[in-house]
């Protein structure tokens, strides 16, 4: 499992060059369909806790997953028609401009952070479930160029909203199977409780 994940790593490394865009020009367009759901400044709707904060998200990973809901990589009824029409251009302007904004944070469950925290920065050995921070890093930033998310201060929702489609593969589009991978291994109430302490995780 370990040498699966280092390998795509390496690959992604290898082949991913940084996105460049116009953040003004990303900031039009987002305006214009991406506000309803993420904010303008892109730190979500209060109210939906299952879409995504993309401020502060890595600009490699907006873009290639704006890529996969247009070409049919990654399904959503909301996204899917959002990124259809969307241009090369645009999608790359768009995700350079969420990657300027300043992300909010969020706040974790107490109750749930040591659990959390353990699975996130060691893993569960016992269940071969490898550590978040392996591949987001440890203080949830993510990898740019390797098109791994930031995870830090995502809304707990969406995460584990996230951790079950990739369990019950009705997402496909992680690098060599990694998520789907992890997920087959966690339990839901160790989603939940990595879920919270993602929330809470400030770099």
């Amino acid at each position: 499992m370990t040498g699966v994940f280092a390998v795509g790593f390496a690959v992604l490394q290898v082949h991913a060059a940084p996105v460049t865009g116009d953040i003004e020009k990303g900031k039009q367009k987002v305006a214009q369909i991406c506000n309803a759901c993420h904010g303008l400044d892109g730190n979500g709707v209060a109210v939906q806790t299952i879409w995504p904060k993309l401020a502060g998200q890595n600009a490699n990973y907006i873009y290639k997953q704006l890529n996969n809901f247009k070409i049919g990589d990654r399904h959503n009824a909301q996204m899917t028609p959002m990124a259809l029409p969307l241009t090369d251009e645009e999608m790359r302007n768009v995700a350079v401009y969420f990657q300027s904004q300043t992300q909010k944070g969020g706040t974790a469950k107490p109750e749930l952070v040591a659990l959390g925290e353990s699975i996130y920065r060691a893993g569960n050995p016992a269940n071969g479930v490898p550590a978040c921070s392996g591949c987001h890093g440890p203080a949830g930033l993510g990898n740019d160029l390797a098109k791994f998310p930031r995870l830090a201060g995502q809304h707990a929702d969406y995460i584990t909203q996230t951790l079950k489609l990739f369990r019950a593969m009705e997402r496909e589009n992680d690098p060599n199977g990694m998520m789907r991978g992890v997920t087959a291994r966690l339990t839901d109430a160790e989603m939940a409780a990595v879920a919270q302490y993602i929330q809470g995780l400030r770099p």
